[in-house]
């Protein structure tokens, strides 16, 4: 039955990389990580699987740190994006996670299931699986979230689990399988229930910081509502005015005319004109998603950069909450790339169209050559402190609150994010 030992090794492997790639964040496109990963590791699991068959997996057991560990710790250090505490927290986690199921199987089936590996090999066929849906049912989508929102505090919790991988390899596999070191189970099965309830605290620990990120996040948005809201409406009292005055302006633009003062006419247009052209512009009727491009517009007046703005909205009854929330981290993150280049070559469009089947909202702008971003995968910012990377999933999710869709790419020198929202979804 050995065979069940080493196919359950096999299977072991593959679901250790799969619960990695479903955890951390590559540098390269979607294929090109698929292809080398797959050539890699693939090498790498076929190595480990045929060193059980030849020399059996105690002494395997011993040396998997060589032989598997750090060649793939190596190799995705080469392909992730995150070189830091962060990548490291995410390897020996997905690693140690994976170890303990194989530690308590292998244990199990040899007090339990005689030795028989029948036991080994359906509690991993069932255990990695179940770990997989639970990962992308609750961990993977806040814990992407972490990664972009959680700068600092990663190298002390990456300490933490490198220690616990090293403990747990070591003291299941020195000097002999811990099997064959009856006497020291009750220490090893403590360890094993304490690793679990560590991580829980660590992963509860970063969660809540990721909540007041986000909480920091609305405020800040909530503050720039607000301050864009009280802006409109002193400029709608001032368009209210102004259609007070227009009847006086005319009586006096009337008499200049009729008196053949054209010289006075042709100023006291230019000072109506200027009057008018104080007024921010009102780029559609909604107050809330008006307030957020009267807002933006006047940060990239500040930038001196080229704004374009084609809205084509009515009075239609809008989930303004998530429009606001896709505009501000859009239109935020469009400010921050502007920085980066020269006057001349910040531009800027918002296009932004309701129709009977789809809200689409499209912001183009101008960004460094060097920028490569594939459509179907966000960027990460380079630089710390911004929360670019962050920005983009607050866009996903609040447009798959809406059952919406969220694509974003570059295309000569130019980064595009494209949302679409159902109509039938408001």
């Amino acid at each position: 039955m050995t065979w069940l030992r080493d196919l359950s090794v096999l299977w072991s492997l593959f679901h250790i990389l799969i619960l990695f790639t479903m955890l951390y964040r590559s540098r390269y496109s979607k294929r090109k990580t698929i292809l080398l990963t797959g050539i890699i590791m693939g090498m790498l699991a076929i190595l480990n699987v045929v060193g059980v068959i030849l020399y059996g997996p105690q002494v395997m057991g011993k040396i998997f740190i060589l032989t598997c560990t750090l060649p793939s710790l190596l190799f995705f250090w080469f392909v992730s994006k995150d070189r830091n505490g962060k990548f490291f927290f995410t390897f020996c986690l997905a690693d140690t996670v994976a170890l303990w199921i194989i530690v308590v199987t292998n244990v199990l089936d040899y007090f339990i299931g005689g030795q028989s590996y029948i036991l080994m090999f359906f509690g991993r066929l069932l255990l990695f699986p179940l770990l997989e849906w639970v990962t992308v049912c609750r961990l993977r989508k806040p814990y992407l979230e972490l990664q972009e929102a959680v700068v600092k505090g990663w190298g002390i919790f990456a300490g933490m689990t490198a220690l616990y991988y090293v403990l747990l390899a070591v003291f299941a596999n020195f000097p002999v399988v811990i099997t064959s070191r009856k006497q020291e189970l009750p220490s090893f099965i403590l360890i094993l229930i304490l690793m679990p309830m560590t991580y829980a605290t660590i992963l509860a620990a970063l969660y809540r910081q990721l909540l007041l990120y986000r909480k920091q996040q609305s405020e800040r948005l909530l503050l720039e509502q607000k301050n864009s809201l009280e802006t409109q409406l002193e400029n709608q009292q001032r368009i209210r005015r102004m259609k007070h005055d227009m009847k006086g302006y005319t009586v006096t633009l009337s008499g200049l005319l009729a008196a053949g003062k054209t010289k006075e006419a042709q100023e006291y247009i230019k000072g109506v004109q200027s009057e008018m052209d104080s007024l921010s512009g009102q780029y559609c009727a909604n107050p809330y998603i008006n307030a957020v491009f009267v807002h933006f517009a006047g940060k990239m007046e500040e930038l001196g950069a080229e704004c374009r703005m084609e809205i084509q909205l009515g009075e239609e009854a809008l989930p303004y909450m998530e429009l606001c929330q896709i505009l501000s981290n859009g239109l935020e993150n469009a400010c921050d790339a502007l920085k980066d280049l020269t006057i001349e070559k910040r531009e800027v469009c918002v296009q932004m169209k309701y129709s009977r089947d789809y809200l689409l909202i499209r912001i183009r702008n101008r960004c460094r050559e060097d920028l490569h971003v594939d459509k179907g995968t966000i960027p990460k910012t380079d630089k710390e402190g911004q929360d670019h990377g962050f920005g983009l999933i607050t866009i996903q999710e609040a447009a798959e609150r809406q059952n919406g869709e969220m694509f974003c790419y570059t295309e000569n020198g130019t980064f595009v994010l494209d949302v679409m929202v159902p109509s039938h979804s408001f």
